[in-house]
């Protein structure tokens, strides 16, 4: 736990969110200190904007400095290698090992120490607190974000919610439990969003930042999460908290998943009557595309109908970047490219332009050439993929080499005429890290976690706009009945097309209590049987597959041989795999700490 005492200076992005002005006239910080800094308003506003720095993004963030490997970037939260994915990772076949160090580990404790400095600063300040309730609100933000991706990759872990010292008794104290974190994260947002300004109140300048429905979003999100884990997964992940673990010690007056469900449905509720967000749909200008230049939106060039920035009001919450002033800097229309391809599972899970999944649809074309599978489906198919010859079918490669198993290209997140608009490097996009979509999923997942049930008003509210820039039919209470549907497996179909490569999936796995089920099973590709790849040579070599074929259901309703890029028995995904490992450098220097159960 050495990071818990290196000391940080607050570093100040002079540059972010186009309102550099604002801070030409700041001291210089290598001429002030901690003890001096702290002084005005301004100052305070400089601080609190380090922080969104730290924000999961395109540009790599300078952490603790451990080793080499300490900054963090995206490709560690785009849920590579899941069931959706063909390109295949540790992660995902439940083969990740205990290591020394763990970068997030030590950098989340490392930015705490920023936040939980502006909170001790605030406390001593002299001036009128009304006049630093927004950085202050925006630290309490902090502080809750980055608990909640400590618990969600550890389970519960050591509260820090001051500026430690070295007889600080966190640093030899033990993990606290996930119910004692939720706890603190649910509290935490309480202040933030009790402090925060609306998004309406915030000044032009200010656009990016956290707002109180930022706040809002997150803790919907969090109550979300936090009821399903403890429904579908319980205590089973907690350890006893002595030998292994961080136990299941609940704080008194812990909110039932009953209250943690209302909660969240209502303040969803609250972001979308009030927020004055919106969905960013221009299929009608960019050819039902949406959902690919939402994701790659820069100025009038990133796109073929002169759209910018400005036109996206449905990012809440993200890490903003500006070609001239803070590009990303990191290869993600290269990675994008090949690491995103589709499996099987994901190619099928697109609905049809009637809101029918391809076994059902009249709509479905079936599969002897790729290019079949993608006529009257979800235009997100078309948005995050492309690469497929009008009426043909994309070579094959094995999946041993470097290269595409299935042959389809990702270009959700991949700029626009790559590598001509902008090369390797120049990307900056804004990252998404929670928006609108995801608060209407929030809002149906909730209504039927908690009722059981969602109304056909319910769902036009939410998920069915969502499908309506998806060119798919609405979802309702007939459509499932009539066609023998599940609306809870809807629902989280829904959640894993809008969300991919989001951050959303494992999490969405192991919270439902589903990730062995789903990640244990084999990794497919393409349809082969009865296909063109049958019928030519020259697009598909058999015998380069070391795994071969395998039979899988289809849209067909008959089993057909799909190429195995990675067999069941190279996956061996548990309910250990749920939380990391704590890294050991961490159990070596504080002996009250214990590993996660079976590691």
């Amino acid at each position: 736990m050495k990071n818990y005492i290196k000391i940080s200076m607050v570093v100040v992005l002079t540059i972010i969110y186009g309102c550099q002005d604002k801070f030409l006239e700041l001291d210089p910080l290598d001429s002030v200190t901690e003890s001096v800094y702290f002084e005005t308003p301004e100052h305070f506003d400089a601080a609190a904007n380090s922080l969104y720095t730290q924000l999961i993004g395109l540009q790599k963030v300078k952490g603790s400095g451990l080793s080499n490997d300490y900054q963090v970037g995206y490709a560690d939260f785009m849920d590579f290698g899941t069931d959706l994915i063909a390109f295949v990772q540790p992660e995902g076949r439940g083969s990740l090992i205990v290591t020394e160090q763990d970068k997030y580990w030590s950098n989340w404790y490392y930015w705490l120490r920023d936040v939980n400095m502006i909170l001790k600063k605030a406390d001593e300040y002299d001036g009128n607190v009304e006049d630093i309730e927004q950085p202050i609100g925006t630290a309490y933000f902090f502080r809750a974000w980055h608990h909640f991706l400590l618990l969600q990759r550890f389970g519960g872990v050591p509260i820090v919610t001051s500026v430690l010292d070295l007889d600080s008794p966190e640093l030899s104290g033990p993990r606290n439990s996930r119910y004692e974190v939720i706890a603190q994260v649910l509290s935490d947002l309480d202040v933030a969003i009790d402090l925060l300004p609306t998004e309406q109140q915030l000044d032009a300048g200010d656009k990016g930042k956290i707002s109180r429905w930022g706040a809002e979003a997150f803790k919907a999100e969090v109550l979300l999460y936090e009821a399903t884990w403890e429904k579908y997964v319980g205590t089973t992940t907690d350890g006893d908290g002595v030998n292994t673990g961080a136990g299941s010690a609940m704080p008194d007056n812990y909110p039932s998943t009953g209250d943690m469900l209302t909660e969240a449905i209502a303040l969803s509720k609250d972001v979308m009557d009030n927020g004055g967000y919106e969905l960013w749909n221009h299929n009608t200008e960019l050819d039902s595309m949406s959902s690919y230049y939402l994701f790659n939106l820069e100025d009038g060039d990133s796109n073929p109908a002169g759209l910018d920035k400005s036109t996206n009001n449905e990012f809440i919450i993200q890490g903003i970047y500006d070609f001239v002033l803070r590009r990303g800097g990191v290869n993600i229309s290269h990675v994008v490219d090949g690491r995103t391809a589709p499996s099987r599972k994901f190619m099928d899970m697109f609905l049809c332009v009637d809101g029918l999944p391809v076994d059902k649809s009249t709509e479905f074309q079936g599969y002897y050439t790729v290019s079949d599978e993608f006529e009257n489906r979800d235009f997100r198919m078309n948005a995050y993929y492309y690469g497929v010859p009008e009426g043909g079918s994309p070579a094959l490669s094995p999946p041993t080499s470097e290269g595409n198993p299935t042959g389809i290209l990702g270009q959700k997140f991949r700029s626009w005429n790559y590598p001509t608009y902008r090369n390797v490097n120049e990307e900056s996009f804004n990252f998404p890290l929670l928006r609108l979509a995801e608060v209407y999923l929030i809002y149906a997942e909730s209504l039927f976690e908690l009722n059981g049930t969602i109304t056909d008003a319910q769902l036009d509210e939410s998920i069915n706009k969502i499908r309506e820039r998806a060119g798919v039919a609405d979802l309702t209470n007939a459509l499932v009945s009539n066609y023998n549907l599940d609306m809870l497996e809807e629902i989280r179909r829904e959640r894993a097309v809008e969300l991919f490569l989001e951050n959303s999936r494992y999490n969405d796995l192991k919270r439902w209590g589903i990730a062995e089920q789903e990640l244990n099973a084999p990794i497919l590709g393409a349809i082969v049987e009865g296909t063109l790849y049958e019928a030519d040579a020259s697009l598909y070599d058999p015998s380069v597959y070391i795994y071969g074929e395998q039979e899988v259901e289809n849209g067909t309703g008959s089993l057909l041989r799909a190429t195995v890029i990675d067999p069941a028995s190279n996956r061996s995904f548990d309910r250990k795999d749920y939380l990391f490992p704590l890294p050991t450098a961490q159990l070596n220097l504080n002996k009250a700490l214990t590993q996660n159960p079976e590691w």
